[in-house]
């Protein structure tokens, strides 16, 4: 965990947008930054309070010694920022939106403290990437050995190359969205993250999470199968529901925006002005 003299909240760059009663955080994934909420975030503006922040790992965080590999080689430790972030804006029991590799950073910092989460929103979220026996994860040992290796030789083509892998192809500028935020997380930071990320293996905590849990996913997701979502239900602890959107890619919220507000306004209960 991050310790400094301004506190989580000003080093992660947080800011809280909208004045309802309840409070949202919405959390993005690896390589990303908290702009690939700008989309969904005035609607729910007009509803929540909305926490956005950047991982320490973000290119959009200006001291590079804040994510060190070493202590960051897990995902224990970023839900220990996670944690920490929460008590320094003084928020509990609030909706936790996770992208990807947050989603289960939510789930574990929820078994730690779960007076701070009312429901967690899990999108994109996969326990672990590697197949073993009989979990298909989506990726071979070798898949991941490969995909490190090219981060390693040359990090910027490998960018380029995975951004047009998990952001839906028929939304050019999102593809050109994730790519930019890559190529702004310093090489020397996406490789250990990386490792960190696709070597995770958090299949036994689901049965630990005791807070309500929706599990989003679209029809084709490169990073996560169709199988992981259902996984996913029948072992988390507490009541689960898994909803679909019909959409390609990993990052609904940039390519099928006001589809994955449907399915918020579905689980959560506001109301959204249909405008584009």
């Amino acid at each position: 965990m991050v310790l400094l003299d301004k506190g989580l909240s000003t080093a992660m760059n947080t800011k809280i947008i909208g004045s309802g009663s309840e409070a949202i955080v919405l959390a993005h994934g690896f390589g990303a930054d908290q702009s690939v909420w700008d989309k969904i975030l005035p609607y729910l503006a007009q509803h929540y309070r909305v926490l956005v922040f950047d991982w320490t790992f973000s290119g959009a965080v200006e001291d590079h010694s804040l994510f060190n590999p070493v202590n960051y080689s897990s995902y224990d430790a970023f839900a220990d920022d996670l944690i920490g972030l929460l008590d320094e804006m003084n928020l509990q029991s609030l909706i936790f939106v996770g992208h990807s590799m947050s989603g289960m950073i939510g789930c574990i910092a929820s078994v730690k403290r779960p007076e701070l989460f009312k429901k967690l929103i899990l999108i994109g979220a996969s326990p672990r990437y590697i197949n073993i026996d009989d979990y298909v994860g989506g990726f071979e040992k070798s898949d991941v050995e490969q995909l490190l290796s090219n981060i390693e030789s040359d990090y910027h083509n490998w960018a380029t190359r995975f951004a047009s892998l998990v952001v839906d192809t028929k939304d050019p500028p999102s593809v050109e969205k994730f790519s930019k935020c890559l190529k702004r997380m310093r090489p020397e930071v996406a490789l250990p993250l990386a490792k960190t990320v696709f070597y995770s293996d958090e299949r036994d905590i689901l049965d630990k999470v005791v807070t309500s849990c929706t599990i989003i996913h679209t029809t084709n997701d490169f990073v996560v199968p169709s199988s992981v979502p259902s996984y996913m239900q029948k072992k988390i602890k507490a009541k689960s529901t898994v909803e679909i959107i019909d959409t390609d890619g990993h990052f609904p919220q940039l390519t099928a925006h006001l589809r994955l507000l449907d399915v918020l306004q579905s689980i959560l209960g506001f109301d959204i002005p249909h405008t584009n």
